[in-house]
């Protein structure tokens, strides 16, 4: 199993009670998992928990293997460049890097730069003419397959998404959609994606629902 979320809870210091009450779920390599629930329900925090972007307070989460419980900041570090690769609704390219070099920039991070790999990605997302442009020069669509570009080019086991369509209009958004998930499925890659769309949750292979700070 690649992801292994066991019994987790995580409060916030200042909040009234916990976001996450006990949580459990299983990722299996290659797989697509889709977790829908209300705004504030904790769906972000359990992807930040699961990415190792965030510490929770009991229970346990196996990452390939490895239980983060026992990471320090160095060791979550290394295994998000190994094993971890995420896409937000926000696009977060860098704005000083064209987008040839957002694409590789992931990968040259992780060590497995693959030029082949990259340009396939590059042709399949539309980008192949876009390649010398900056991030303030795309539309909302084409900065979002880049990110998508990014976070694939190095082949990660688990890719994590949150919201990524939230910030664009329903035409790009099905285009980004049906990119992404054809790109997960090509490269192996396991997705784990946030959102709020019944619509999207239903073109994953499973779906989870999270209220009361647990799956139901």
């Amino acid at each position: 199993m690649l992801l292994e979320i066991d019994d987790v809870t995580k409060t916030y210091a200042g909040a009234s009670r916990p976001v996450l009450r006990g949580v459990s779920l299983t990722l299996a390599a290659g797989q697509t998992l889709a977790l829908t629930g209300e705004s504030g329900s904790g769906k972000s925090t359990l992807l930040h928990l699961a990415g190792a972007l965030d510490r929770f307070d009991g229970g346990e989460i196996h990452l390939s293997g490895q239980p983060l419980s026992g990471l320090d900041d160095a060791g979550r570090a290394a295994l998000r460049r190994s094993h971890v690769a995420l896409v937000f609704q926000q696009f977060n390219l860098i704005p000083s890097l064209s987008v040839a070099q957002n694409l590789a920039f992931h990968a040259r991070l992780a060590g497995r730069p693959d030029r082949d790999w990259i340009a396939r990605l590059t042709e399949r997302l539309g980008l192949a003419e876009l390649t010398l442009r900056y991030p303030e020069q795309l539309s909302g669509g084409q900065q979002q397959r880049v990110a998508i570009g990014r976070a694939l080019a190095a082949r990660p086991a688990l890719l994590l998404a949150d919201e990524p369509t939230g910030n664009l209009d329903e035409t790009a958004s099905t285009a980004v959609m049906d990119l992404m998930l054809e790109l997960v499925r090509e490269s192996g890659t396991a997705l784990f994606l946030v959102t709020h769309s019944q619509a999207i949750a239903r073109r994953l292979d499973r779906h989870l629902h999270l209220a009361g700070g647990r799956v139901v």
